[in-house]
C-alpha cells in the first residue's frame, strides 16, 4: 500500500515535490488512485502557461497531509496512492494530444485506478472523459467552473478548443448528460449559450443560481442527478473569485470562495467518482502562489470523498457478512 513519504522531524519543503509526497512510481499494481500531470495547454484562447500547472501544484501540496479533520477521515487508511508523473504530449498539436493522452490513461482505467489529473487548460478534459467512458460507458460529469466549456465550435480549422470539448463529450456520446451538473457558470457569455447548453441535456447553474440556493441544496441536486451512476468530476480553478484564483487565464468576477468550494466538494461525499481532473492553474499570473495552494487543497479533497467512498463499500461488505 502506498502512502507519502514522510518522516518524523523532516521537513516539509525537504525532497522531491511530488503531490503530497506521494511516492513517485510508475506502476499500476495495488494503487487505488493516481496523481498524473497534464501539461498541456494548446487548447487555450487567451493567455497560455496552464502547462506550468502541474508542478506548481504538486509545489504547494508540500504541506498538506492524508488526514482530514472536518471529514473524520485518513485517506491512507483506505487507499493507496501515487504520484505517476505527467502524461506525454504533442505541445502545439492538440487532437495528436488527445490520442495520445487516452492512450495513456486506458491502462490505469482497465486496473480500476482513478486518475486525479492536474492540468494543463480545460481542452485535456475531452480525452480524459473519453478514456473513462472507453471503460464505464457514458459518464456522469460533475462540473465545477464559470464557463459551461459546450460552445458549438466556430469551424473544422478550430474544432478543438477549452471552450468547447463538453459539447463534444455530449455530440459523441462520452457523457450522458441527463446525469450530468454544470455549476457557477457567470460571466459575458452570449444571451442563448445557457439555453443552447441545456438544450443538449446539461442541468446548467449559474452563480446565482447556486448563491440562491445554498451549499446543501446544491450537493443534494448534485446527488439526485448523478444517483450511483459512474461521475467524472473535473474542476476549473476560476470557478473560485479571482481574489482566490488570479492565476488563471480567463478569469471571472463575482466567483466563490475557496471556503465556499470546499464546502460543496464535501457534501458531495458519496457519490461515485472514477476519475477527475483540476485545470486552468497558469502560476505565471500568480506570484503568490495562492492559486496553485487552493488549488492543491481542492484535490485533496478529491482523495478524501475517494476514501469516504471506499469506507462506505467496506462498512457495507463486512455488514452483508454479519447479516
Amino acid at each position: 500500500m502506498y502512502r507519502p513519504l514522510t518522516e518524523k522531524g523532516k521537513p516539509a519543503f525537504g525532497g522531491i515535490r511530488t503531490f503530497m509526497h506521494l511516492p513517485h512510481i510508475k506502476t499500476l499494481d495495488h494503487v487505488d488512485y493516481a496523481i498524473i500531470g497534464n501539461p498541456f495547454d494548446t487548447g487555450a484562447g487567451y493567455a497560455v502557461g496552464t502547462r506550468f500547472g502541474p508542478s506548481a501544484i504538486r509545489e504547494m501540496s508540500q504541506r498538506i497531509r492524508t488526514t482530514n479533520p472536518a471529514q473524520g477521515i485518513d485517506s491512507s487508511e483506505y487507499l493507496s496512492g501515487i504520484d505517476y508523473g505527467d502524461l506525454s504530449i504533442y505541445p502545439g498539436y492538440i487532437e495528436q494530444t488527445y490520442e495520445t493522452v487516452q492512450e495513456q490513461l486506458a491502462p490505469i482505467y482497465d486496473k480500476g485506478i482513478v486518475p486525479i489529473i492536474l492540468g494543463g487548460d480545460h481542452s485535456i478534459s475531452y480525452p480524459h472523459v473519453k478514456a473513462a467512458a472507453a471503460q464505464y460507458g457514458p459518464i456522469s460529469l460533475v462540473h465545477f467552473d464559470s464557463h459551461s466549456d459546450a460552445w458549438e465550435p466556430m469551424d473544422e480549422i478550430r474544432r478543438f478548443s477549452h471552450g468547447n470539448m463538453f459539447y463534444h463529450g455530449a455530440k459523441e456520446g462520452w457523457i450522458n448528460t441527463q446525469t450530468s451538473i454544470q455549476m457557477g457558470m457567470r460571466g459575458h457569455s452570449s444571451l442563448t449559450h445557457y439555453e443552447e447548453t441545456r438544450a443538449l441535456g446539461f442541468d446548467l447553474l449559474t452563480t446565482d443560481d447556486v448563491k440562491r440556493m445554498g451549499t446543501e441544496q446544491l450537493c443534494q441536486r448534485v446527488k439526485d442527478r448523478v444517483k450511483d451512476t459512474p461521475v467524472f468530476l473535473t474542476f476549473d480553478i476560476d470557478f473560485l473569485d479571482p481574489v482566490f484564483a488570479p492565476g488563471t487565464g480567463t478569469p471571472e468576477v463575482g466567483g466563490f470562495t475557496t471556503y465556499e468550494a470546499i464546502q460543496m466538494l464535501r457534501g458531495l461525499a458519496g457519490i461515485n467518482i472514477i476519475g477527475c481532473d483540476l485545470v486552468e492553474v497558469l502560476p505565471d499570473r500568480d506570484p503568490t502562489r495562492v492559486t496553485a495552494l487552493n488549488a492543491a487543497a481542492i484535490v485533496s479533497e478529491f482523495i478524501t470523498l475517494l476514501a469516504i467512498h471506499r469506507r462506505s463499500q467496506k462498512l457495507m461488505a463486512a455488514e452483508s457478512v454479519t447479516v
